[in-house]
């Protein structure tokens, strides 16, 4: 096998074809040792997700493995998606903000998206969508709704409180002046309520409490919830991260009402931020956001700038690019239904409707 010692630089010059197959449960330790070591693979790309994915909301995983001369040489996680409301999808990957191919080199990297595209045909879905950070294919359609934030952490805290700017740093020491505190928990529980709160009140269905206890269970250490409490001690705001390399990324959270009045969202990613420096990692990457969402406009007002998503589309049948997202005009309505339904019954059918927003 290939050596460990950094990281697989994409441009290696190679020309024969690797061999493409499914993934088998005896791959698992050499696809992570890939993914760990492939400059283009993410958090995301971690074998992990397959068992997730297929536990929690029953979709069936095709996860693609390329090798060549007995060395993986690359990597494509896929799942299979059916729902009465956004039709029959293969995607890399739901409920992962990042995906598509992470190879060695082009060829095999060529060679995962061509088994993906036949796989695609075969299993007759609507489109295939590959979920890059950067732009792969330019003859496919592309979806430019997406954006995400990183930013490199200076080695010290006074550093990075110093170069949020100002209006956001006066917010952050509001926190710290209403004595907010921050802990980090060993279980969902205090998180999970308020992550549920939050997206009802989003006109949003939650995600189910087991797929978060799957998370912390599949990821262990690298998988970590910080909340923050207010004065009295009371759970206000709360967020998963996940830990990768020498980054950390916010990925799920939640808050109370009255969360903006004590500045505990700006408390909380300040706090998560800190901690990060302190354990001396290098980057803070604040996830996807919509353009135009205030989820955009909180993370610039960070003085992080957005970078493009290239969420690409092989389109099969259908003609254009879906848009199963909050903005479309075609799901307002069902928003502001759902804002409306008692808690009780949106956590009780939630997570049926929640397992096809991948």
């Amino acid at each position: 096998m290939a050596s460990l010692s950094g990281p697989v630089v994409a441009s290696r010059q190679v020309t024969d074809a690797p061999i493409v197959r499914g993934f088998t449960s005896n791959d698992a330790l050499r696809w992570d040792a890939f993914v760990e070591r492939c400059e283009d693979a993410t958090f995301f790309h971690r074998a992990s997700w397959r068992y997730i994915l297929e536990e929690v909301f029953g979709h069936r995983c095709h996860y693609l493995l390329a090798e060549r001369n007995g060395d993986v040489c690359g990597v494509l996680p896929l799942a299979e998606v059916r729902s009465r409301l956004f039709g029959h999808v293969l995607v890399s990957l739901p409920f992962c903000v990042y995906g598509g191919p992470a190879a060695s080199d082009k060829i095999a990297e060529e060679a995962l998206v061509e088994s993906a595209a036949d796989l695609a045909r075969s299993l007759q879905v609507d489109y295939l969508e590959l979920r890059n950070r950067r732009p792969k294919h330019p003859d496919w359609p592309r979806q430019d709704l997406y954006v995400t934030f990183r930013k490199a952490l200076a080695p010290n805290v006074e550093t990075n409180m110093l170069a949020i700017p100002r209006k956001q740093r006066a917010m952050v020491r509001k926190g710290e002046s209403r004595r907010l505190r921050s802990e980090i928990e060993l279980t969902c529980d205090r998180f999970f309520e308020l992550y549920a709160s939050n997206m009802h009140r989003h006109g949003t269905p939650a995600l189910p409490k087991r797929y978060f206890v799957a998370l912390k269970r599949e990821f262990g250490n690298a998988c970590e919830v910080l909340t923050v409490m207010d004065s009295a001690g009371q759970p206000v705001s709360s967020v998963l991260s996940f830990y990768y390399r020498d980054e950390v990324i916010p990925y799920y959270a939640g808050d109370t009402v009255r969360s903006r009045e004590l500045a505990a969202n700006d408390f909380k990613y300040w706090e998560l931020m800190r901690r990060a420096c302190e354990r001396g990692l290098h980057w803070f990457d604040y996830g996807r956001s919509k353009r135009g969402t205030g989820s955009f406009d909180f993370k610039k007002n960070w003085g992080f700038e957005p970078a493009p998503l290239a969420y690409e589309y092989l389109l099969l049948g259908r003609h254009d690019i879906p848009q199963n997202n909050p903005l479309n005009p075609r799901y307002r309505a069902m928003i502001a239904t759902w804002q409306r339904l008692p808690r009780p019954l949106v956590d009780a059918i939630g997570p049926y409707i929640a397992r096809s927003l991948g």
